[in-house]
This record gives C-alpha cells, sequence and structure tokens, in this order.
C-alpha cells in the first residue's frame, strides 16, 4: 500500500513540474512578444495557457485520490495541501500570461519607451516565476524565500511604472492613441499579479517543506 501510495506522490510531483515549466514557457513568451513582436507566439501562449489548465484539472484529480483513499499521514497531507494551493496560482500565471499576449496582440508597432520601466518590471517577474518553480523541484528553501522577498521589487518597480505613465501622460509625450497607456498599464498590472502568484508558489513550498506558511 506505501509503495502505491509513494508512486502517486512521485507522479504527483512530477506533474507540479510539469506544470511549472509550462508557466515559466507561457512568461518568457510573453514577454518575448511584448519587447520583440513577435506575433507567432501568440498561438503559443494560448496553447501554453490551455495545457496548464489541463494539468491543473489532472494534479487536483491526483491529489482528490491521494486524499480519499490514502490517509496520508502529516507530512505527506502537508505536501498534498500545498500542490493543491500551487496550482491554483500557476494557473492565474497562465491566465494572465495570455492576457498579456491578448493586449500586446493590439499594440501593433508602436514600441514602449524604456523611460516607462516595463522591461525591469518583465524582468524581475520572469525571474520570480522560475525561482518560484525551481525552489519547487529542487526542494531549495533559501530560493522559495528570496522569491517571496523578491515580490517587493516587483512592487516597487510597478509603482514606479505608474509614476512614470503618469509623468508622459501629464508631460504630453506624444502617443497617437491614448489607449497606449492604457495597455501598457494592464501590461505591467498583469506582471505585478503574476510576481504576487510566484510568490504565493514559493510560499506553498516554504510550508511543504517546514509545516509553516511565511504569512
Amino acid at each position: 500500500m506505501r509503495d502505491r501510495f509513494q508512486q502517486e506522490l512521485d507522479r504527483l510531483n512530477t506533474e507540479l513540474v510539469d506544470m511549472g515549466n509550462l508557466c515559466e514557457e507561457a512568461i518568457i513568451a510573453a514577454t518575448r512578444m511584448l519587447f520583440c513582436r513577435e506575433a507567432e507566439l501568440r498561438e503559443s501562449i494560448t496553447e501554453l495557457k490551455a495545457q496548464i489548465e489541463q494539468k491543473e484539472r489532472d494534479i487536483e484529480t491526483i491529489c482528490m485520490k491521494l486524499l480519499l483513499k490514502q490517509q496520508p499521514v502529516a507530512g505527506d497531507f502537508r505536501m498534498i495541501s500545498s500542490a493543491l494551493k500551487m496550482i491554483s496560482h500557476m494557473q492565474r500565471i497562465g491566465d494572465q500570461a495570455d492576457d498579456i499576449g491578448e493586449i500586446v496582440s493590439y499594440l501593433g508597432e508602436q514600441s514602449i519607451p524604456e523611460a516607462f520601466y516595463l522591461k525591469e518590471l518583465s524582468d524581475f517577474t520572469v525571474g520570480m516565476v522560475s525561482g518560484g518553480i525551481r525552489s519547487f523541484v529542487n526542494q531549495d528553501l533559501d530560493l522559495a524565500q528570496k522569491t517571496i522577498a523578491d515580490d517587493d521589487q516587483v512592487d516597487g518597480c510597478f509603482t514606479q511604472v505608474k509614476a512614470n505613465l503618469i509623468t508622459a501622460i501629464s508631460g504630453g509625450m506624444e502617443v497617437t492613441d491614448g489607449q497606449f497607456f492604457l495597455d501598457v498599464l494592464m501590461i505591467a498590472k498583469y506582471l505585478e499579479r503574476i510576481g504576487d502568484h510566484a510568490a504565493g508558489v514559493a510560499k506553498w513550498v516554504v510550508y511543504s517543506m517546514t509545516g509553516a506558511h511565511p504569512e
């Protein structure tokens, strides 16, 4: 019985790693689309989102079977309950990467000024998603805690993006379409929310390893 249980736990771990890798691919593709305007990535991002959602359903099924049939002990129960929380955050990362791709597809050829600091926000966010996923794969408590702390950097960068947008608007920056400013702000907000969800993943990694949730 324990051997079968361990096999299912191993399968759960594999599925979580796969889902995390899909999330990482989605956010990297979304940011490439944003800054390189590789329009062909739009379809790939949508497909990645669909794969992420399927993984969420598959993992939920595994977790429920483990909880209902195997009567896990405390440490295993912690792992399973953490998995259910992590996949919710990862599913939202997929959604928001797709939202970014959708907005970028409407931006046309208009470039985003470097002064808006969107590239810095993007880099921090991609790093957090990667950090959250790697912390789980390697059971790296230090990396999980660093990923959580990095959320402050993302929040600060988002605040800077907003401030620079306000300055650009009030200073009369020549942008042909006012919708452009709103699109940039929405992209920044989705990046900030992805950072929140990456931190959420890392917090549940900490809980699964220590039994203490950071909040």
